[in-house]
């Protein structure tokens, strides 16, 4: 699968911001990285479509996608409110709808990227499910 990598400014100083900042909807996706200790944070812009929440990978096959799926768990929030949810990847076959409301959403931020990686299949995209505390 193709990836398009960031320049290093984005990851090292944009995304570090956008994860301080609710602006543009901006969320911290938190999820354990599959070779570290310490866990992987990005910033996603969520979608709520259809009472379900999606969260899409603009760039393709990024670190952040191979860790959701080693780990199918992540912590989604904003400013240190973090709830944890169960991820599944949505199978390529039935992203459309869903990537035509997230580019209606995300806008001109991901445009950029959809004319690099036209394909549905180039955009991993996760349904979660929020986990539910255990019983006690």
């Amino acid at each position: 699968m193709t990836y398009l990598r960031p320049p290093a400014i984005m990851t090292k100083t944009f995304n570090k911001l956008a994860m301080y900042t609710t602006l543009w909807d901006v969320h911290t996706l938190e999820v354990a990285r599959r070779n570290a200790v310490d866990p992987h944070r990005v910033p996603v812009i969520p979608l709520e479509y259809q009472g379900s929440l999606f969260v899409v990978s603009t760039r393709g096959e990024s670190d952040w996608v191979k860790n959701v799926r080693a780990a199918a768990v992540v912590r989604l929030g904003q400013k240190g409110n973090f709830k944890k949810y169960a991820a599944t990847e949505v199978p390529a076959d039935e992203r459309a709808a869903i990537l035509t409301a997230y580019r209606k959403k995300a806008g001109r931020e991901v445009n950029g990227y959809r004319k690099r990686l036209p394909g549905d299949p180039d955009h991993p995209t996760f349904k979660l499910t929020p986990s539910q505390p255990p019983a006690g």
